[in-house]
């Protein structure tokens, strides 16, 4: 049995060998022409996944005879960063060009983490290569942004991805052992979304889910075989709203094993921490809200010392307030009271402020009763005083409805003393 995935077996040695981003590869174009200079400047690769950008700066770096070190900031941070460049020091690289420093996802890395290149970078003891998928200009910090060129990928085209099958197909020495008829290719196209690792894996776990002789492939048993074996995790397709769906329903229906399990999902998955944490901020307001106001500022502290501490110790932070909003008291009483008054709001329009809450800044105002009745809270005993809040057309409708769990009970007690027999 073969251990190496296709897509690993199947990855360009040479830009003669790449597969899409004319562009950039094409005859004439900028990397040709880096390559034919021998002078490597730093650069950041950004697009989708499984467009080539690692394959891209291998090939740089061979093509050119240029050592090669490789991190990604999924797993790394400033010590293994400072190990590489002491090595590099150390190393007697006067006779080549400075080696390479190629970090995958670099827009996972921290401020201070990106920081740490800065100086490498400036000095040119090595060159950088950086890779994202997301947009350098507000993921990577000015600094290190303005010192690296910034060259886009594009999702492969149809063509493209026709022709890493067809190359697949005929090149991959497994491949060829097997007799393949490709009779449709719209639902393997449909599926690959542009990314070719994407295609190659679809293509592979195809092929070797067949026993017969012969494969047929159609769109019908690519569907079939996709629905059984579902594609590991993608930020970008449909799984992505599954595990977020699972993970925040876990989190709802108080299951803390669940949510660390599809935490872990997304985690593993490349899943962009950020849009994690957004998500438990949502979540601490949604389905905990007043039960535990705790946990909104636990989530929104996680998304800020996410921001600071970035990756991969991030996922602590995640776990911690993942674990902890999934052990809190719920309730929904904060969301279902905008849903209800956005709903009368949205009946009954732009009903009139009532003339003692107005504003009186002029004679004017004050000549036609703004403001004229309007009680101050705090001339009164324990800074409360019984006066109508709400337009005469709805003076009687009650938004927020505490729930039965002891934080809002305190409230609701509270206010049943202060308002009598409006919190029945």
């Amino acid at each position: 049995m073969n251990l190496i995935p296709l897509a690993e077996r199947m990855r360009p040695r040479s830009l003669d060998d790449y597969v899409g981003q004319e562009h950039l590869v094409g005859d004439g174009s900028i990397f040709r022409k880096i390559i034919e200079s021998g002078h490597i400047p730093s650069f950041i690769l950004w697009g989708p996944p499984g467009v080539g950008k690692t394959t891209l700066a291998k090939i740089i770096s061979k093509q050119s005879d240029i050592p090669f070190f490789s991190l990604s900031a999924t797993s790394s941070g400033v010590k293994e960063i400072r190990e590489i460049i002491d090595q590099v020091k150390s190393a007697s690289f006067f006779d080549r060009n400075r080696p390479i420093l190629f970090i995958d996802e670099i827009h996972r890395f921290s401020k201070a983490q990106q920081d740490s290149l800065l100086s490498v970078v400036e000095t040119g003891i090595i060159t950088l290569i950086g890779a994202t998928t997301e947009n350098p200009s507000f993921e990577v910090i000015t600094p290190l942004l303005s010192r690296c060129q910034v060259y886009v990928l594009k999702p492969l085209e149809e063509v493209d991805l026709l022709k890493l099958m067809k190359k697949a197909l005929e090149n991959d020495p497994l491949l060829k052992q097997r007799q393949v008829e490709v009779k449709e290719t719209n639902a393997l196209i449909r599926f690959s979304g542009g990314d070719a690792r994407k295609l190659l894996n679809i293509l592979e776990l195809l092929i070797e889910s067949e026993n017969e002789d012969k494969i047929v492939i159609t769109d019908e048993k690519i569907i079939e075989k996709l629905q059984e074996n579902p594609a590991t995790y993608d930020k970008n397709g449909e799984m992505h709203y599954d595990i977020i769906s699972a993970f925040i329903k876990s989190i709802r229906g108080s299951d803390p094993d669940g949510a660390i399990y599809w935490l872990s999902r997304m985690v593993a998955g490349g899943e962009d921490p950020k849009f994690i944490a957004r998500r438990l901020v949502i979540s601490a307001a949604e389905d905990i809200g007043l039960a535990n106001p705790n946990a909104l500022l636990l989530a929104n502290a996680c998304f800020d010392a996410l921001t600071k501490i970035g990756w991969p110790e991030g996922r602590i932070i995640l776990a911690e307030t993942t674990i902890y909003l999934a052990t809190s008291p719920k309730s929904n009483s904060a969301y279902l009271a905008i849903e209800e008054a956005l709903s009368v709001t949205e009946q009954t329009g732009n009903l009139p402020v009532p003339l003692h809450l107005r504003n009186a800044p002029t004679k004017l105002m004050k000549e036609l009763n703004y403001s004229k009745g309007y009680k101050y809270a705090h001339d009164y005993d324990n800074n409360f005083v019984e006066q109508v809040y709400l337009p005469k057309e709805i003076i009687t409708k009650q938004f927020w409805n505490p729930q039965e769990n002891p934080a809002e009970i305190r409230i609701k007690d509270s206010l049943k003393k202060l308002w009598k027999n409006r919190y029945d």
